[in-house]
Protein backbone atom coordinates (compact mmCIF):
# COMPACT_ATOMS: atom_id res chain seq x y z
CA UNK A 1 0.00 0.00 0.00
CA UNK A 2 1.39 3.42 -0.95
CA UNK A 3 1.48 6.39 1.41
CA UNK A 4 -1.40 7.94 -0.55
CA UNK A 5 -3.42 4.74 -0.20
CA UNK A 6 -2.75 4.68 3.55
CA UNK A 7 -3.89 8.27 3.97
CA UNK A 8 -7.01 7.73 1.87
CA UNK A 9 -7.97 4.58 3.79
CA UNK A 10 -7.64 6.43 7.10
CA UNK A 11 -9.70 9.36 5.85
CA UNK A 12 -12.48 7.06 4.64
CA UNK A 13 -12.66 5.36 8.02
CA UNK A 14 -12.61 8.61 10.02
CA UNK A 15 -14.91 10.79 7.93
CA UNK A 16 -18.31 9.14 8.25
CA UNK A 17 -21.77 10.62 8.50
CA UNK A 18 -23.12 10.49 12.05
CA UNK A 19 -19.68 9.95 13.58
CA UNK A 20 -17.02 12.15 15.17
CA UNK A 21 -13.79 12.02 17.15
CA UNK A 22 -13.27 11.58 20.88
CA UNK A 23 -10.40 13.71 22.19
CA UNK A 24 -8.82 11.76 25.05
CA UNK A 25 -5.36 13.30 24.76
CA UNK A 26 -5.19 15.23 28.03
CA UNK A 27 -1.69 15.85 29.34
CA UNK A 28 -0.88 14.74 32.88
CA UNK A 29 -1.52 18.22 34.40
CA UNK A 30 -4.85 18.51 32.56
CA UNK A 31 -6.16 15.10 33.55
CA UNK A 32 -5.01 15.79 37.11
CA UNK A 33 -7.31 18.84 37.15
CA UNK A 34 -10.20 16.81 35.74
CA UNK A 35 -9.69 14.06 38.31
CA UNK A 36 -9.31 16.59 41.14
CA UNK A 37 -12.82 17.85 40.37
CA UNK A 38 -14.17 14.42 41.41
CA UNK A 39 -11.65 13.77 44.17
CA UNK A 40 -9.62 11.12 42.32
CA UNK A 41 -5.83 10.90 42.26
CA UNK A 42 -4.32 11.06 38.76
CA UNK A 43 -2.17 7.97 39.29
CA UNK A 44 -0.99 5.91 36.34
CA UNK A 45 -3.41 3.14 37.25
CA UNK A 46 -6.40 5.48 37.60
CA UNK A 47 -5.58 7.09 34.25
CA UNK A 48 -5.28 3.67 32.62
CA UNK A 49 -8.57 2.53 34.16
CA UNK A 50 -10.36 5.66 33.00
CA UNK A 51 -9.04 5.46 29.44
CA UNK A 52 -9.99 1.77 29.36
CA UNK A 53 -13.50 2.73 30.48
CA UNK A 54 -13.75 5.18 27.58
CA UNK A 55 -12.28 2.93 24.91
CA UNK A 56 -14.32 -0.16 25.82
CA UNK A 57 -17.70 1.57 26.22
CA UNK A 58 -20.22 -0.66 24.40
CA UNK A 59 -21.73 0.86 21.29
CA UNK A 60 -19.56 3.95 20.88
CA UNK A 61 -18.21 2.68 17.57
CA UNK A 62 -21.60 3.64 16.10
CA UNK A 63 -20.84 7.33 16.79
CA UNK A 64 -17.06 7.59 17.26
CA UNK A 65 -14.73 7.03 14.29
CA UNK A 66 -11.43 8.04 15.90
CA UNK A 67 -9.84 8.67 19.30
CA UNK A 68 -6.97 11.08 19.96
CA UNK A 69 -4.66 9.61 22.58
CA UNK A 70 -1.89 11.05 24.72
CA UNK A 71 1.56 9.57 24.17
CA UNK A 72 1.51 7.53 27.39
CA UNK A 73 -1.82 5.95 26.48
CA UNK A 74 -0.40 4.34 23.34
CA UNK A 75 1.76 2.15 25.55
CA UNK A 76 -1.00 1.19 28.00
CA UNK A 77 -3.11 -1.95 27.92
CA UNK A 78 -6.61 -2.91 28.96
CA UNK A 79 -7.18 -5.28 31.85
CA UNK A 80 -6.88 -8.31 29.56
CA UNK A 81 -3.47 -7.15 28.31
CA UNK A 82 -4.65 -5.84 24.93
CA UNK A 83 -2.86 -2.58 24.00
CA UNK A 84 -5.36 0.29 24.10
CA UNK A 85 -4.77 1.27 20.44
CA UNK A 86 -5.63 -2.33 19.46
CA UNK A 87 -8.79 -2.16 21.60
CA UNK A 88 -9.94 0.74 19.45
CA UNK A 89 -8.80 -0.69 16.12
CA UNK A 90 -10.65 -3.96 16.70
CA UNK A 91 -13.86 -1.96 17.05
CA UNK A 92 -13.29 -0.07 13.81
CA UNK A 93 -12.20 3.10 15.64
CA UNK A 94 -9.02 4.73 14.34
CA UNK A 95 -6.32 5.36 17.00
CA UNK A 96 -4.63 8.78 16.86
CA UNK A 97 -1.97 10.65 18.80
CA UNK A 98 -1.36 14.18 20.04
CA UNK A 99 2.17 15.09 18.95
CA UNK A 100 2.68 18.71 19.96
CA UNK A 101 4.70 19.40 23.10
CA UNK A 102 2.78 22.29 24.62
CA UNK A 103 3.01 26.02 24.11
CA UNK A 104 5.01 29.01 25.24
CA UNK A 105 5.53 32.70 24.41
CA UNK A 106 6.42 33.68 20.87
CA UNK A 107 9.69 35.64 20.98
CA UNK A 108 9.40 39.40 20.39
CA UNK A 109 5.62 39.15 20.05
CA UNK A 110 4.07 39.92 23.47
CA UNK A 111 0.80 38.13 24.10
CA UNK A 112 1.22 35.62 21.28
CA UNK A 113 1.95 31.93 21.86
CA UNK A 114 3.66 29.25 19.81
CA UNK A 115 3.55 25.45 20.09
CA UNK A 116 6.66 23.28 20.47
CA UNK A 117 7.46 19.83 19.14
CA UNK A 118 8.68 19.89 15.53
CA UNK A 119 12.17 18.65 16.43
CA UNK A 120 12.28 14.90 15.93
CA UNK A 121 8.65 14.77 14.81
CA UNK A 122 9.22 12.38 11.90
CA UNK A 123 11.00 9.86 14.14
CA UNK A 124 8.27 10.09 16.78
CA UNK A 125 5.57 9.60 14.18
CA UNK A 126 7.27 6.46 12.91
CA UNK A 127 7.32 5.10 16.48
CA UNK A 128 3.67 6.04 17.07
CA UNK A 129 2.66 4.45 13.78
CA UNK A 130 4.34 1.25 14.92
CA UNK A 131 2.17 1.40 18.05
CA UNK A 132 -0.98 1.66 15.95
CA UNK A 133 -1.57 5.40 15.49
CA UNK A 134 -2.91 6.39 12.07
CA UNK A 135 -3.58 10.08 12.57
CA UNK A 136 -2.07 12.88 14.64
CA UNK A 137 -3.13 16.19 16.16
CA UNK A 138 -1.31 19.50 16.66
CA UNK A 139 -2.88 22.52 18.41
CA UNK A 140 -2.02 26.19 18.09
CA UNK A 141 -3.81 28.73 20.28
CA UNK A 142 -4.71 32.36 19.72
CA UNK A 143 -5.68 34.71 22.53
CA UNK A 144 -7.86 37.69 21.64
CA UNK A 145 -6.84 41.01 23.17
CA UNK A 146 -6.44 44.61 22.13
CA UNK A 147 -3.26 43.82 20.19
CA UNK A 148 -3.47 40.05 19.85
CA UNK A 149 -3.17 37.94 17.96
CA UNK A 150 -0.64 39.95 15.97
CA UNK A 151 0.07 39.22 12.32
CA UNK A 152 3.41 37.78 13.41
CA UNK A 153 1.62 35.44 15.79
CA UNK A 154 -0.89 34.41 13.14
CA UNK A 155 1.78 33.74 10.50
CA UNK A 156 4.17 31.93 12.86
CA UNK A 157 1.45 29.60 14.11
CA UNK A 158 0.27 28.90 10.57
CA UNK A 159 3.80 27.95 9.59
CA UNK A 160 4.05 25.50 12.50
CA UNK A 161 0.73 23.85 11.63
CA UNK A 162 1.70 23.51 7.96
CA UNK A 163 5.14 22.07 8.71
CA UNK A 164 3.60 19.55 11.13
CA UNK A 165 0.94 18.54 8.59
CA UNK A 166 3.52 18.05 5.85
CA UNK A 167 5.67 15.79 8.06
CA UNK A 168 2.59 13.75 9.00
CA UNK A 169 1.54 13.14 5.42
CA UNK A 170 5.10 12.22 4.46
CA UNK A 171 4.91 9.47 7.11
CA UNK A 172 1.46 8.22 6.06
CA UNK A 173 -0.23 9.80 9.08
CA UNK A 174 -3.38 11.92 8.60
CA UNK A 175 -2.90 15.32 10.28
CA UNK A 176 -5.59 17.02 12.32
CA UNK A 177 -4.87 20.74 12.07
CA UNK A 178 -6.17 22.47 15.22
CA UNK A 179 -6.17 26.28 15.38
CA UNK A 180 -8.04 27.36 18.52
CA UNK A 181 -9.10 30.97 18.96
CA UNK A 182 -9.69 30.95 22.71
CA UNK A 183 -13.02 31.75 24.32
CA UNK A 184 -11.26 33.58 27.19
CA UNK A 185 -11.90 37.34 27.24
CA UNK A 186 -14.64 39.89 26.72
CA UNK A 187 -14.58 40.05 22.91
CA UNK A 188 -17.72 40.09 20.79
CA UNK A 189 -18.93 37.47 18.34
CA UNK A 190 -17.87 39.77 15.50
CA UNK A 191 -14.34 40.13 16.91
CA UNK A 192 -13.97 36.34 17.18
CA UNK A 193 -15.16 36.03 13.57
CA UNK A 194 -12.58 38.60 12.44
CA UNK A 195 -9.73 36.79 14.18
CA UNK A 196 -10.84 33.31 13.11
CA UNK A 197 -11.05 34.43 9.48
CA UNK A 198 -7.54 35.91 9.57
CA UNK A 199 -6.17 32.76 11.23
CA UNK A 200 -7.71 30.40 8.67
CA UNK A 201 -6.63 32.44 5.67
CA UNK A 202 -3.03 32.32 6.83
CA UNK A 203 -3.18 28.61 7.64
CA UNK A 204 -4.41 27.59 4.22
CA UNK A 205 -1.81 29.77 2.53
CA UNK A 206 0.85 27.98 4.59
CA UNK A 207 -0.60 24.53 3.89
CA UNK A 208 -0.44 25.31 0.18
CA UNK A 209 3.19 26.46 0.43
CA UNK A 210 4.13 23.20 2.15
CA UNK A 211 2.31 21.02 -0.43
CA UNK A 212 -0.10 19.55 2.10
CA UNK A 213 -2.81 17.51 0.39
CA UNK A 214 -6.08 19.00 1.67
CA UNK A 215 -8.05 15.84 0.87
CA UNK A 216 -5.92 13.99 3.43
CA UNK A 217 -6.30 16.26 6.46
CA UNK A 218 -8.98 17.19 8.99
CA UNK A 219 -9.53 20.71 10.32
CA UNK A 220 -10.30 20.98 14.06
CA UNK A 221 -11.22 24.63 14.69
CA UNK A 222 -13.09 26.64 17.27
CA UNK A 223 -16.65 27.73 16.66
CA UNK A 224 -17.10 31.49 16.33
CA UNK A 225 -18.18 32.51 19.83
CA UNK A 226 -18.32 35.65 21.96
CA UNK A 227 -15.78 35.70 24.79
CA UNK A 228 -16.98 34.09 28.00
CA UNK A 229 -16.84 37.51 29.75
CA UNK A 230 -18.77 39.31 27.00
CA UNK A 231 -22.14 40.49 28.38
CA UNK A 232 -24.26 39.40 25.39
CA UNK A 233 -24.74 35.68 24.78
CA UNK A 234 -25.25 34.31 21.29
CA UNK A 235 -27.84 31.73 20.26
CA UNK A 236 -26.91 28.46 18.58
CA UNK A 237 -28.34 29.81 15.32
CA UNK A 238 -26.24 32.99 15.55
CA UNK A 239 -23.09 30.98 16.32
CA UNK A 240 -23.78 28.63 13.41
CA UNK A 241 -24.33 31.48 10.96
CA UNK A 242 -21.22 33.39 12.05
CA UNK A 243 -19.06 30.26 12.04
CA UNK A 244 -20.06 29.05 8.60
CA UNK A 245 -19.79 32.52 7.10
CA UNK A 246 -16.12 32.54 8.11
CA UNK A 247 -15.54 29.00 6.88
CA UNK A 248 -17.14 29.60 3.49
CA UNK A 249 -14.66 32.44 3.06
CA UNK A 250 -11.56 30.57 4.15
CA UNK A 251 -11.75 26.74 4.06
CA UNK A 252 -11.38 25.09 0.63
CA UNK A 253 -14.02 22.56 -0.36
CA UNK A 254 -11.24 19.99 -0.79
CA UNK A 255 -11.03 19.60 3.02
CA UNK A 256 -13.26 16.56 3.69
CA UNK A 257 -14.22 17.23 7.31
CA UNK A 258 -14.36 20.02 9.86
CA UNK A 259 -14.43 18.51 13.36
CA UNK A 260 -15.09 21.26 15.88
CA UNK A 261 -13.46 21.47 19.28
CA UNK A 262 -15.77 22.28 22.19
CA UNK A 263 -13.47 24.94 23.66
CA UNK A 264 -15.06 25.57 27.06
CA UNK A 265 -18.67 24.99 26.01
CA UNK A 266 -20.95 22.80 28.10
CA UNK A 267 -21.83 19.40 26.64
CA UNK A 268 -25.31 20.63 25.78
CA UNK A 269 -24.09 23.86 24.15
CA UNK A 270 -21.51 22.05 22.03
CA UNK A 271 -24.14 19.62 20.75
CA UNK A 272 -26.76 22.32 20.08
CA UNK A 273 -24.30 24.51 18.17
CA UNK A 274 -23.17 21.62 15.97
CA UNK A 275 -26.79 20.71 15.27
CA UNK A 276 -27.62 24.31 14.31
CA UNK A 277 -24.93 24.20 11.63
CA UNK A 278 -26.11 20.91 10.15
CA UNK A 279 -29.87 21.49 10.46
CA UNK A 280 -30.12 25.20 9.75
CA UNK A 281 -27.47 25.67 7.06
CA UNK A 282 -27.34 22.52 4.90
CA UNK A 283 -25.37 22.09 1.73
CA UNK A 284 -21.90 22.86 3.07
CA UNK A 285 -19.04 21.24 1.10
CA UNK A 286 -17.49 19.64 4.19
CA UNK A 287 -18.74 17.13 6.73
CA UNK A 288 -19.41 19.21 9.87
CA UNK A 289 -18.67 17.03 12.88
CA UNK A 290 -17.14 17.01 16.35
CA UNK A 291 -13.83 16.32 18.04
CA UNK A 292 -14.82 16.94 21.64
CA UNK A 293 -12.89 16.26 24.82
CA UNK A 294 -14.54 17.74 27.88
CA UNK A 295 -17.94 18.04 26.16
CA UNK A 296 -17.98 14.24 25.78
CA UNK A 297 -16.18 13.32 28.99
CA UNK A 298 -17.59 15.67 31.63
CA UNK A 299 -20.75 13.61 32.27
CA UNK A 300 -18.65 10.44 32.27
CA UNK A 301 -16.37 11.72 35.04
CA UNK A 302 -19.32 12.85 37.15
CA UNK A 303 -20.82 9.36 37.01
CA UNK A 304 -17.57 7.40 37.34
CA UNK A 305 -16.12 9.09 40.45
CA UNK A 306 -13.16 6.71 40.27
CA UNK A 307 -15.26 3.75 41.47
CA UNK A 308 -15.19 0.38 39.65
CA UNK A 309 -18.86 -0.20 40.43
CA UNK A 310 -19.73 2.94 38.42
CA UNK A 311 -17.94 1.92 35.21
CA UNK A 312 -21.01 0.56 33.40
CA UNK A 313 -23.09 3.65 34.21
CA UNK A 314 -20.23 5.93 33.17
CA UNK A 315 -19.95 4.11 29.86
CA UNK A 316 -23.67 4.66 29.29
CA UNK A 317 -23.11 8.38 29.92
CA UNK A 318 -20.42 8.40 27.22
CA UNK A 319 -22.63 6.47 24.81
CA UNK A 320 -25.46 8.97 25.34
CA UNK A 321 -23.30 12.01 24.61
CA UNK A 322 -21.73 10.30 21.60
CA UNK A 323 -25.19 9.39 20.31
CA UNK A 324 -26.50 12.96 20.77
CA UNK A 325 -23.51 14.40 18.95
CA UNK A 326 -23.95 11.83 16.19
CA UNK A 327 -27.52 13.09 15.84
CA UNK A 328 -26.26 16.70 15.77
CA UNK A 329 -23.81 15.78 13.03
CA UNK A 330 -26.83 14.70 10.97
CA UNK A 331 -28.87 17.77 12.00
CA UNK A 332 -31.34 15.56 13.89
CA UNK A 333 -30.67 16.56 17.52
CA UNK A 334 -33.50 17.86 19.69
CA UNK A 335 -33.08 19.34 23.18
CA UNK A 336 -35.71 16.88 24.43
CA UNK A 337 -33.21 14.08 23.77
CA UNK A 338 -31.19 15.28 26.78
CA UNK A 339 -33.81 13.97 29.20
CA UNK A 340 -34.24 10.61 27.46
CA UNK A 341 -32.16 7.58 28.40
Amino acid sequence: MTITDELQATMEQMVQRGKGILAADESQPTIAKRFASIGVEASAENCRAYRTLLFTAPGIESYISGVIEFEDTLAQSAGDGTPLPAVLARRGIVPGIKVDKGKGPLALSPGDLITYGLDGLAERLRDHKGQGARFAKWREVYSIGERNPSMLGISANAEMLARYAAVCQEQGIVPIVEPEVLIDGNHSLARCAEVTEAVHKEIFHALHRHHVVLEHMILKPNMVLPGKDYPLRASAAEIAMATLRVFRRTVPAAVPSINFLSGGLSPEEATANLNAMNAGLPGMPWLLSFSYGRALQEPVLQVWQGKPENVAAAQLALLKRARLNGAAQRGEYLAAMESAN
